[in-house]
């Protein structure tokens, strides 16, 4: 089944995603917990575009793991803790989602769990039994 957007304008006057999703209800559901940029080995890069390129290789592998791809994402929310980054993330964000449209937020909050963390994305994705 497929999920159907529902659309009032508002989103796109922002960014590339949807006001809302609907996802079947017949659907396996995926809830990914907040993803930083960290490797499973530990490394962390210094920089936000090195650290946002991992976080969204990071939810790419869950997503795999699940069968799923990045299609499946209905719903992400996305915290920075700089101002700064803002710019610099849709570009990022763009390269790993392509014309996908999810549900989206973006946040910046003063810290994460870690204080070297710069992002973290938290996902929802919804695919067909």
């Amino acid at each position: 089944m497929k999920n159907i957007i529902h659309d009032i304008g508002v989103a796109s006057q922002i960014g590339k995603y949807s006001d809302a999703v609907e996802a079947p209800s017949t659907s396996r559901l995926l809830f990914l917990s907040g993803t930083p940029g960290l490797t499973s080995d530990g490394h962390l890069p210094e920089s936000f575009e090195g650290q946002a390129e991992q976080a969204w290789r990071n939810i790419l592998a869950l997503l795999e793991r699940a069968a799923m791809g990045p299609e499946h994402l209905v719903k992400i929310s996305q915290y920075l803790i700089r101002p700064e980054d803002i710019s610099r993330y849709p570009p990022i964000r763009a390269k790993w989602l392509g014309d996908h449209r999810p549900a989206s937020m973006l946040v910046v909050i003063p810290a994460l769990v870690r204080p070297d963390f710069l992002i973290e994305i938290e996902a929802f994705a919804v695919a067909p039994r």
